[in-house]
């Protein structure tokens, strides 16, 4: 397959978001904004030098309260590039732990001087509460909050696929799995929606909130009509942690109702089909090894690369003087 380049020319409407705290807040110019930094940040890291000193002397500390390693990793290796000062919080041997207030560790970080905080957290609306307390003091950066939010890993996923398509206007997207607990799904739908795709999502009824349409997609929960003519199917991990509670009746049902495999994506979707996933895979269980490894159909190896340029692209939105691109940008290394 050809690849395709994200566009570059959006509107010369300056930047103003001092926070990145959920897909929905976004526009469509803003989202076209972050892919272009990001085609140019994507450039910079092919080279043999990755660093650009556009960050230097920013203090960015991430602060995840939740497992996580491709999202906590990426944006580590993003400050890093841009040659600000980062600084992984250990929750598990932070004051949190001897009960200290997100309000009052939020104080300690902005007397040490943070610019930037990335925050993970089982909670929904804690980026926000962040955000609103700091004010324009410090940047909020939302790495995925409880149900809500996890817009950098959506804006990720459109950058995977405008590598390999011109444009997701038209374009039938499926999200498949476990959309009740899915952040990724709902950050997907309000950027994908607001691009002109056409977006779908498909799961067990147990697994699809109430009103989920009315964020702008199609729901179904039969999958045939989920996948056909599907340009883009995205599976979803099955939080197998969240699935106690007896919403499927079995590992190996939902497996059978809505795994991907080769068969199900040569029977309905388009030919061009692009496979994805946020990861971690449950391997045989959401998707199969045989189609997730493969390279025709695949963009999931590509989704983590990108994590970085994407991630660096909103670091240097929020925090950066946005006046040098590609070359030049790239020139000012010291």
């Amino acid at each position: 397959m050809t690849t395709a380049s994200p566009p570059l020319e959006t509107s010369s409407t300056p930047w103003t978001k001092a926070h990145i705290l959920d897909a929905a807040s976004l526009t469509a110019d803003e989202i076209m904004q972050v892919m272009a930094e990001a085609q140019t940040f994507a450039e910079i890291l092919k080279r043999p030098v990755k660093k650009v000193p556009v960050l230097r002397g920013k203090v960015i500390i991430n602060m995840f309260y939740e497992n996580s390693t491709r999202t906590r990793t990426s944006f580590e290796l993003a400050g890093k590039y841009l040659s600000a000062d980062t600084i992984n919080f250990g929750v598990s041997t932070s004051s949190v732990k001897k009960g200290e207030t997100l309000i009052d560790t939020a104080e300690t970080l902005l007397a040490m001087g943070a610019d930037a905080v990335v925050i993970r957290h089982s909670s929904s609306g804690v980026c926000h509460q962040l955000a609103n307390y700091f004010g324009g003091r410090v940047s909020v950066l939302n790495a995925g909050d409880g149900f809500h939010a996890h817009p950098s890993q959506a804006l990720l996923d459109l950058f995977s696929m405008l590598q390999r398509i011109d444009t997701v206007k038209g374009k039938k997207i499926t999200i498949v799995g476990d959309i009740l607990h899915s952040r990724v799904a709902r950050s997907n739908v309000h950027v994908l929606s607001k691009l002109g795709a056409d977006v779908h999502v498909v799961g067990p009824a147990t697994l699809i909130p109430v009103g989920f349409d009315q964020l702008g997609c199609t729901v179904h929960t039969q999958l045939a009509p989920a996948l056909e003519g599907a340009d883009v199917v995205m599976c979803l991990r099955l939080q197998l942690e969240r699935q106690k509670s007896g919403l499927i009746p079995s590992l190996a049902e939902y497996s059978q109702l809505y795994g991907i495999n080769r068969e199900r994506l040569m029977q309905y979707t388009s030919p061009n089909v692009l496979l994805m996933h946020p990861g971690p895979m449950n391997r045989g269980v959401e998707i199969t090894s045989d189609v997730a490894d493969d390279p025709d159909f695949s963009l999931i190896t590509h989704q983590v690369a990108n994590g970085v340029s994407v991630r660096m692209a909103l670091l240097h939105l929020v925090l950066g003087t946005h006046t040098q691109k590609g070359d030049e940008l790239y020139e000012t290394i010291a």
